[in-house]
């Protein structure tokens, strides 16, 4: 007994800590309904109208057992007698984002249409529509800016910073799904810095709180009240897995829409790719990151700046470059004819370029006979230099590179992705002219670093691909 009451203050303490904790638990849990209340006024929805051609006409059935040429002939004739206009109609989301009716969307939900309706929050629960005008549109970011003409001030939205955000931070969404106004979902925000290959400029914000078809365009909403994404995409297999365009750059986009009524961005004039482990080995970089530049497009900016194929993008303005991606990124945030300060690593050490932007602009071989093949059976590959015709046809100098002409099954080259038609223009940086050359490089450098990485031409694109070699391979 009194070895029992000389532990009920360590009982009574351990309790206290206990109600303690779930009281702070509770106080925690937000509340939406303050939050609900004040931006979703701001939230609208999107109705557009498309006049398309249908065809129609007798059932198909009806043309079965028929010799062919009377099919087509019956289908021809009933789909001209037939054809007449129709209405095609979607709905989708926005949000104010000024008293004076500037409102926000995707591009995919008002892209085409002949009449775009906005449909808004009225006193004592009354909506009405406003026709709105499509201001501007950026395709690529997939964001839409429209303006409607409203005889009194309209309740608006403020974007905040998704860079601020933290992954776990309680976020709502606002918008229209499967037509069903104004439904709120809550959720976390999962992820940032998606990728889900949309488009050029992916870094997609992640969410758990509930997005459906209808919901592209609306608002992903902070505790602050602030829009900090865009609802975009969802999908279509998987719950809870939604993702936004993050304020940072929709900010960016719709001040430009707002301005020109389009989006200009920045431009060098490279093909890139990632780098992957076996890349960063055969170029010395501490750690797989950056962008490795495939080629430097001749007389563009990247070329005028000192920038050479084999360069591996480090930083942008000082900021670090992980990828691809993100340097793709960086560049087009940054406005033509600016001035950017790039880190490459090129022979083994950090060099400083200064590049002068130029402007993105998005309406911007064949295997002949075998000679002089030679085979590299450690690389699974047989090549042999261009014909002029082929050098011709490839934009390239008369002797430069090596046709690839056979690339041997479950092989290093396989594996790699090279392909019978190919042009490999150097091997660990350095120029192939002849066979003999590339077997010396394969022999020696490659030997020595276990690693070749060969830059590649297809199609007019240039890449690089690095294989790793093995045993059998030295």
């Amino acid at each position: 007994m009194l070895h029992t009451l000389k532990r009920w203050p360590l009982i009574a303490a351990m309790l206290v800590m206990a109600f303690a904790f779930s009281a702070q638990a509770e106080i925690v849990v937000p509340n939406f309904v303050p939050l609900v209340q004040s931006a979703g006024k701001a939230v609208v929805n999107i109705s557009t109208e498309k006049k398309v051609m249908q065809r129609g006409g007798l059932p198909s059935e009806m043309f079965r057992g028929l010799p062919p040429e009377f099919e087509r002939f019956f289908e021809q004739f009933e789909g001209q007698r037939s054809a007449r206009p129709r209405t095609q109609r979607s709905l989708g989301t926005g949000f104010i984002i000024s008293a004076d009716g500037y409102i926000v969307t995707n591009n995919h939900v008002v892209a085409g249409a002949d009449t775009v309706l906005v449909n808004l929050q009225g006193a004592n629960g009354k909506d009405h529509s406003l026709k709105a005008q499509v201001i501007g549109t950026d395709e690529e970011t997939d964001i839409a800016l429209l303006k409607v003409d409203s005889k009194t001030p309209l309740p608006f939205l403020a974007f905040g910073d998704s860079d601020k955000m933290e992954v776990g931070e309680w976020v709502l969404a606002i918008g229209n799904p499967f037509g069903l106004g104004h439904t709120v979902t809550a959720g976390i925000l999962s992820a940032k810095g998606r990728n889900i290959q949309s488009g050029p400029f992916d870094n997609f914000l992640q969410t758990d709180a509930s997005i459906n078809p209808g919901n592209s365009g609306g608002p992903l909403i902070n505790m602050e009240g602030k829009v900090i994404g865009i609802n975009t995409a969802i999908i279509a297999s998987g719950q809870g897995i939604g993702f936004a365009i993050p304020s940072s750059m929709a900010d960016r986009i719709v001040a430009q829409l707002k301005a020109n009524k389009k989006v200009t961005r920045g431009w060098i004039g490279v093909t890139i790719q990632d780098v992957d482990e076996n890349t960063a080995k055969a170029l010395g970089l501490p750690e797989a990151s950056g962008a490795l530049i495939g080629s430097v497009l001749p007389d563009e900016p990247a070329a005028k700046g000192g920038m050479k194929d084999g360069d591996v993008v480090l930083e942008v303005n000082g900021k670090k470059v992980d990828d691809s991606s993100a340097l793709l990124r960086a560049i087009a945030a940054e406005a033509p004819g600016s001035k950017v300060t790039m880190t490459v690593w090129r022979d083994g050490e950090r060099k400083t370029l200064t590049i002068q932007l130029g402007e993105r602009n998005l309406k911007g071989g064949k295997k002949g006979g075998q000679i002089e093949e030679e085979n590299a059976p450690a690389l699974g590959l047989s090549v042999r230099p261009l014909t002029k015709e082929e050098s011709r046809a490839a934009r390239l100098k008369p002797g430069t590179g090596l046709l690839v002409v056979g690339v041997e099954p479950g092989k290093l080259a396989a594996e790699s992705e090279i392909q019978e038609g190919d042009v490999i223009l150097s091997a660990n940086l350095k120029p192939v002219k002849s066979v003999d050359e590339f077997s010396k490089i394969i022999r020696e450098d490659a030997k020595k670093r276990g690693v070749v990485m060969l830059q590649l031409q297809r199609q007019g694109q240039t890449f690089f691909r690095s294989l790793p070699l093995t045993d059998n391979a030295k």
